[in-house]
């Protein structure tokens, strides 16, 4: 499985590490610059997203993780994590259940409330803006500041940018154009501001409304069908069959059956496996076009 190669990748990448380190200072800011203040590495570490999820687990911080979120699927130990619901507009009473000295969210204005509660209980936060490639390797090193796990996590960002840059200098023109649907109606693709949209990029394609800022927004079939995709890639189980649909007929991808569904939740969030996720799209994108 690609998930297990991955893994040892990883553990030929990154070097021997030892126990946990003290943060570098007391205090370090977020990227909606709210100031963490911790003295001791987080002991305690509540999660409210799949991504941060994931690379707790990857820089050695895992142990350390008393709540998830029900979306955190990924590494399987994180299923033997207590979930205390939705990441955004979370019950902080349940958060707080778990007794957390850190509680790790997206970074969302939807979240300050949350925020300022937990400020009140005396419990720190980390918000963290995880929507592109590039903003792993901040996030990663972050994460490993207030664990104590940075030589870890340095060695793992190090690496990521490394083998993104390389995958980057390698990229080719684009030879196909495609459309990811994340919702059927009204329809919603996915933009620029997604890592999906690079995702696509680095697989040989290019996303048709790579033009659009947000990581998504609504659209309709008729500018869908204007814009012409090569293929239409389809995101989330709540999607149906398109073609069984007589609105989406106009699109020339639809009727032509040229409409894949993107499996793996390795294309729900930014994280170490967009590798896996650029080399299964890429395989896709050909399997399909040789139809």
């Amino acid at each position: 499985m690609r998930f297990r190669l991955l893994g040892a990748m990883l553990a030929l990448a990154l070097p021997a590490c030892g126990g946990r380190t003290t943060p570098s200072s007391g205090t370090s800011l977020d990227d909606v610059g709210h100031r963490i203040a911790l003295t001791q590495p987080a002991r305690r570490v509540v999660s409210l997203s799949p991504s941060t999820t994931e690379l707790l687990f990857a820089i050695g911080a895992g142990p350390a993780l008393v709540g998830r979120t029900r979306w955190c699927d990924y590494p399987p130990d994180a299923a033997s994590v207590p979930s205390v619901g939705d990441g955004l507009d979370p019950n902080v009473e349940l958060v707080v259940s778990r007794r957390p000295d850190l509680v790790v969210l997206y970074a969302s204005a939807g979240n300050q409330s949350v925020i300022a509660r937990l400020d009140a209980l005396g419990i720190a936060s980390a918000s963290l803006k995880l929507d592109r490639l590039d903003d792993l390797p901040r996030a990663t090193r972050l994460l490993g500041r207030l664990t104590g796990t940075s030589p870890r996590a340095d060695s793992l960002a190090a690496w990521y940018q490394t083998r993104l840059d390389s995958a980057r200098s390698a990229r080719a023109a684009p030879v196909r154009r495609v459309a990811l649907v994340v919702w059927d109606n009204p329809p919603i693709v996915i933009g620029a501001g997604s890592f999906l949209t690079e995702v696509v990029a680095l697989a040989g394609a290019r996303n048709v409304f790579d033009d659009v800022a947000q990581p998504s927004a609504p659209t309709g079939i008729e500018t869908i069908t204007a814009r012409d995709p090569d293929m239409i890639l389809l995101l989330g189980d709540s999607v149906p069959s398109l073609g069984r649909r007589p609105e989406w007929r106009s699109v020339r991808a639809v009727r032509e059956r040229r409409v894949m569904p993107l499996k793996g939740s390795e294309f729900e969030r930014p994280s170490f496996r967009v590798f896996d996720a650029i080399r299964s799209l890429r395989a896709s994108l050909a399997a399909v076009a040789q139809r």
